[in-house]
């Protein structure tokens, strides 16, 4: 009867001690903030392997990257042109008409230098062409050669000190023509290299407002003319360029302008004029030179242009009247650098 007690006293406290049990495990666990502000906590020592010290940096040196760029204070531009005409006509040619062939070239070489209020043009232009008709004697197209010079020193905004030296002559033989009693084309020589030959320095004040317009106010400009060849009179005139008969050589002091044009006025279309009078100090008004060159090219594509030239010249030791001269054509050009 006690062991039933017992047993029955037994089970009672193992089912309030499970019941226990289950509702504390039921029950959510709560967390509370611990202030850990002042704690000595250690941490546990990481498995991974660690280096301590000292890191040193050496500084890697990098040289400096030289340029070698120099200013160029230089610009040049050549110009070379060709052209070429043919004709051909057969006998029978009702509308008439002369076999021809024709071949004119012309270089422009321009080099100028500017640095700062100092600057330096050179120029050189040399033209040449001939025509040769059937049953005719050839005959000159073009004939020049031109060689300017200049310095300048900057004085202000649009003037200038310069000093220049310019050369003028021709490369080959000129002729006059004429028919003789037989009505056969004779000539007669009238010029040639260095007859007549011109030298000119002249020092005084530019002006130049833009870029494609100066003038030169050459007050100290002295002129040589040479006529190195004295086998052959001046026909036209009593002075042979205005050199005694005899001698090769003459000076004059004189008074010169010289302008000069040059700018695009139309899309592919330059115009370029170079006008020069030349007053001689010790002879009378009567005797200035003036001479007007111009210029007008238009650009057809890259190669191919179309050029009108003009030349006008006044010149009594020359010719009593106004010499001038004309040409139309259209050729191959080539300029450098492009």
């Amino acid at each position: 009867m006690f062991f039933f007690v017992v047993m029955k006293s037994f089970n009672i406290c193992l089912l309030l001690l499970f019941i226990t049990s289950s509702s504390l495990i039921a029950q959510e666990i709560d967390t509370v903030p611990i202030e850990t502000k002042g704690l000595e906590i250690k941490l546990k020592r990481s498995p991974l392997p660690s280096r301590t010290g000292i890191l040193n940096y050496t500084p890697v040196k990098i040289p400096p990257v030289v340029i070698a760029e120099k200013i160029n204070y230089w610009k040049t531009r050549t110009n070379v042109g060709i052209n070429i005409n043919q004709g051909t006509f057969s006998n029978n040619w009702k509308a008439g008409g002369v076999n021809s062939f024709a071949l004119g070239g012309a270089i422009d070489y321009r080099a100028e230098y500017r640095k700062e209020g100092y600057g330096y043009i050179s120029q050189v232009m040399l033209e040449y062409g001939k025509i040769k008709n059937k049953d005719q004697l050839q005959k000159k197209t073009r004939d020049r050669i031109f060689w300017d010079n200049k310095a300048d020193l900057r004085l202000s905004k649009s003037w200038y000190f310069f000093g220049s030296v310019t050369f003028e002559s021709q490369f080959d033989n000129g002729y006059a023509y004429f028919r003789n009693n037989k009505n056969e084309e004779r000539d007669t020589l009238v010029s040639k290299f260095m007859s007549p030959g011109y030298l000119t320095e002249s020092i005084g004040f530019e002006y130049k407002p833009v870029g494609y317009f100066s003038t030169r106010i050459g007050t100290g400009t002295a002129r040589q003319t040479f006529k190195l060849d004295t086998t052959f009179n001046q026909q036209f005139n009593g002075g042979n360029f205005g050199v005694e008969r005899g001698k090769k050589f003459k000076n004059e002091l004189a008074f010169q302008i010289v302008s000069n044009f040059d700018k695009q006025i139309f899309k592919n279309v330059n115009l370029m004029a170079r006008y020069q009078m030349f007053i001689p100090y010790d002879r009378k008004l009567e005797h200035i030179d003036h001479r007007l060159d111009v210029e007008l090219r238009s650009q057809i594509n890259r190669l191919m242009n179309v050029t009108l030239r003009g030349v006008g010249l006044f010149d009594k030791d020359s010719d009593k009247e106004i010499q001038a001269s004309q040409s139309l054509a259209i050729g191959i050009a080539f300029t450098f650098p492009r």
